[in-house]
């Protein structure tokens, strides 16, 4: 039953509220909805994605099977720890995601716009190693080498590296990250994340909050 509450839990997170319904709002009335083991209505306030990842039949069940741990999570959730962020990301045509935050009834460009290199999500990281690549600012590469691997790398010795004897080879890596970026599907475990492209795995660890590239071949 834990994994059906987790379920109803994650849908919570991906609620639908009228436009003219703030999310405070949307939430107290999805808890409610829980806390009175009203299962039609609750699953009436999921977006289209959540219900695409289970079926009102199976929210039913959810709900039916163990009620009263339902009703717990609904009492959980009224009581939420900090004021809802609601936030959009738009993404263009080469992959870039620009995130975008609800301020005060107002839409303000977040930290993404301003750092081309920020490294706060595995997505973000990837688009900023390709910017670098492309830019050839190998200053920018370190930031995105894990401790563990820093050992006498400097920007001189990635400058060989990536336009000396192998600079064709790393010239099809780039272009087949570029062209994986707009449509790839990022698996995050944990603190590692892996990207696919091309013939390869772009193999992302994270260290004090930062994503960096292990490795991409």
């Amino acid at each position: 039953m834990r994994q059906a509450v987790a379920v109803i839990f994650a849908a919570a997170f991906a609620c639908g509220p009228p436009a003219a319904q703030d999310p405070s709002s949307a939430l107290h009335e999805y808890a409610r909805a829980l806390q009175e083991t009203r299962g039609d209505d609750a699953y009436r306030m999921l977006s289209d994605e959540a219900r695409r990842g289970v079926s009102l039949e199976a929210f039913r069940r959810m709900v039916k099977d163990d009620p009263e741990a339902v009703r717990e999570l609904g009492r959980a959730l009224a009581r939420p720890t900090a004021p809802p962020l609601v936030t959009a990301t738009v993404t263009g045509p080469d992959g870039q995601e620009l995130q975008l935050v609800l301020e005060n009834g107002r839409w303000k460009v977040d930290l993404a716009a301003v750092d081309f290199y920020v490294q706060d999500t595995p997505r973000h990281a990837a688009q900023g190693f390709v910017r670098a690549l492309e830019r050839k600012r190998y200053d920018m590469i370190l930031r995105y080498v894990p401790e563990g691997h820093k050992d006498g790398v400097t920007v001189e010795k990635l400058k060989a590296a990536w336009e000396g004897d192998e600079k064709s080879e790393t010239e099809q890596v780039l272009a087949a990250l570029k062209q994986a970026l707009p449509r790839a599907t990022i698996e995050e475990t944990g603190d590692r994340a892996a990207m696919p492209y091309g013939a390869g795995t772009l193999q992302l660890l994270r260290e004090h909050g930062s994503w960096k590239i292990e490795s991409f071949r």
